[in-house]
């Protein structure tokens, strides 16, 4: 009989940052380790990561980490986590390895594994399973323990139409729960949608009408790791006497690897290069980026792209997600194209390139599986509940159906769930640019503060022999008043700072702490009853 732990930290109630872990007696097995992307009110941070304090000072328990497959979401943190656990083994497919050595993890700590095939460990043995999902090789794990199997789902759809990399193994699903499952964790993101997910996720129909309908240059904007929706981007332009040039080193390198391991079927006769780019019935794909979404478009439009122009016939398709914290961005960039004559071709609500489980594929899931306990992760509390709500509708006891928040624990001990509340420190790590140190909370605060009201900067020099006032107190301001316009508030800011040195300083000795914490203070206070702003206020007093 064992001791089971199973938590988060990262991906309930939230999108992305999905890392979650099981312990089973004094070992540990991490499944994904993604990240999240930083919302618009992030200011400067690229994106999120889960803490792994908790991995870090129990690095020697680890067995390993599993990843479902190749979207940052859920493989999008394990280059930070490798930097802070430099042993760590990471079990992944094909095409999730390419990913993870594109993104700088280092190739000695991965290990390649297919679907199918048992990793045996001392206690328990880990089997991946084939599901069918936007990413070629992507796999659920089915953990086997003394007391039961612990499943894991990763991202799903149920289509028996999608093959090759992309097909899904019902059978080994259905005999895993015939063989008797402990828990299921099984994501959430569209428990909402009504029926299945299949077939609004098959675009290359529609992806061929515009291509027919497009009078001049077509632009797919597309994510370079949706390999499906590029093989429908592809298949909608065969024999349709259009050379496709695929633009960005990224897409390009991606696009090589997937046609050279089979994830793509592309004709050689399709594919233009950069001679093609001005001609008026090229497909140009675009390598677009979660990160920063737009960006190649905005490039574009704003000229300083070297091989694209605009031009007034040129159609423009949004071949990516649709996502809320962007709509505005978006919104923009539509009406931007539209004033410059171009047409532009976005989804229909019908449509679907994100391949998720909708509510018809979770249940099918659940039956397939049988568990005695379901635990819905991977998303937005609401589609949590909407997830657990499906399994309760399928008579499920609502006692065996786990709502947690990240770092709750559940104990299972011998096979039965132990009412015991437990919690694993969490946090958010925001990251800015290539350093892989937390940029904190107080961080972000400042940056609002500086956004929103601007800096005022105090400088004075005082002599070293005597402790007079020899330069200034000089006021510098940055985003908070014009200057030129604002004499008479800079007058007073100098008088108040001149007063507050001079009261602070005897023949021997200057409180330098004294002055800025009441300069800070008081032309606070004088700033906000003049202009009502809070102005961050930094004040500089140096001896010569």
């Amino acid at each position: 009989m064992a001791k089971i732990k199973i938590f988060s930290l990262g991906g309930l109630n939230e999108n992305g940052k999905n890392t979650y872990v099981v312990e089973v007696n004094n070992d540990i097995y991490i499944f994904d380790c993604g990240l999240k992307y930083a919302t618009g009110n992030m200011l400067g941070i690229d994106y999120i990561i889960p803490d792994f304090d908790y991995l870090v000072k129990n690095q020697k328990r680890i067995r390993g980490l599993f990843l479902t497959h190749g979207h940052y979401e859920n493989m999008g943190a394990v280059y930070d986590l490798v930097s802070s656990i430099k042993n760590l083994k990471i079990f992944a497919t094909k095409f999730t390895k390419y990913m993870l050595i594109e993104d700088g993890v280092p190739e000695k700590n991965i290990i390649e594994i297919t679907a199918h095939k048992k990793i045996n460990f001392k206690e328990v043995s880990i089997f991946p399973i084939s599901v069918s999902h936007s990413c070629p090789d992507s796999v659920m794990y089915v953990m086997n323990t003394k007391d039961g199997a612990i499943c894991y789902t990763g991202d799903f759809i149920i289509d028996p139409s999608m093959k090759n990399a992309f097909d899904m193994d019902l059978g080994k699903i259905a005999y895993v729960g015939k063989k008797g499952v402990l828990a299921l964790l099984s994501e959430s993101s569209f428990s909402e949608n009504i029926g299945h997910t299949s077939p609004s996720h098959k675009l290359s129909s529609y992806f061929k009408d515009a291509i027919n309908k497009a009078e001049g240059r077509i632009m797919f904007l597309a994510l370079p790791t949706h390999i499906y929706t590029l093989q429908d981007i592809f298949t909608g332009a065969k024999n349709m006497h259009r050379k496709v040039v695929i633009m960005g080193k990224k897409m390009q390198s991606v696009i090589n690897f997937c046609r050279k391991e089979g994830y793509l079927e592309i004709e050689d006769n399709i594919l233009g290069d950069l001679s093609n780019v001005e001609d008026n019935n090229s497909i140009l794909l675009i390598c677009d980026d979660r990160e920063n979404p737009y960006a190649s478009i905005n490039k574009i439009m704003s000229g300083y792209d070297k091989f694209i122009k605009l031009r007034n016939n040129d159609t423009v398709v949004f071949a990516e997600p649709r996502y809320d914290s962007t709509e505005k961005v978006l919104v923009k960039i539509e009406n931007d194209l539209a004033m410059a004559g171009c047409k532009i071709v976005s989804l229909p609500k019908d449509k679907n390139i994100l391949l998720h489980a909708s509510s018809e594929d979770l249940m099918l899931m659940i039956k397939l599986i049988n568990p005695k306990y379901y635990m819905p992760v991977k998303g937005e509390y609401r589609y949590m509940v909407g997830n657990a709500n499906l399994a309760s509708e399928l008579g499920m006891d609502p006692a065996n159906i786990l709502l947690k928040q990240n770092g709750d624990v559940v104990n299972i001990e011998d096979g039965n769930l132990i009412d015991k509340i437990e919690t694993i420190k969490v946090n958010d790590v925001l990251i800015d640019g290539k350093s892989s140190d937390d940029v904190g909370e107080l961080v972000i605060k400042d940056r609002e503060m500086l956004s929103e009201n601007g800096i005022v900067l105090i400088s004075a020099t005082l002599s070293k022999e005597n402790k007079k006032l020899l330069v200034g107190p000089e006021v510098t301001t940055r985003g908070f008043i014009y200057v030129k316009d604002s004499k008479e508030m800079i007058v007073e800011i100098k008088k108040i700072s001149e007063g507050i040195i001079e009261r602070n300083i005897t023949s021997n000795y200057v409180d330098y702490n004294k002055i800025k914490t009441e300069i800070r203070f008081e032309l606070s206070k004088y700033l906000f009853d003049e202009t009502g702003c809070k102005p961050m206020i930094i004040a500089v007093v140096q001896e010569v």
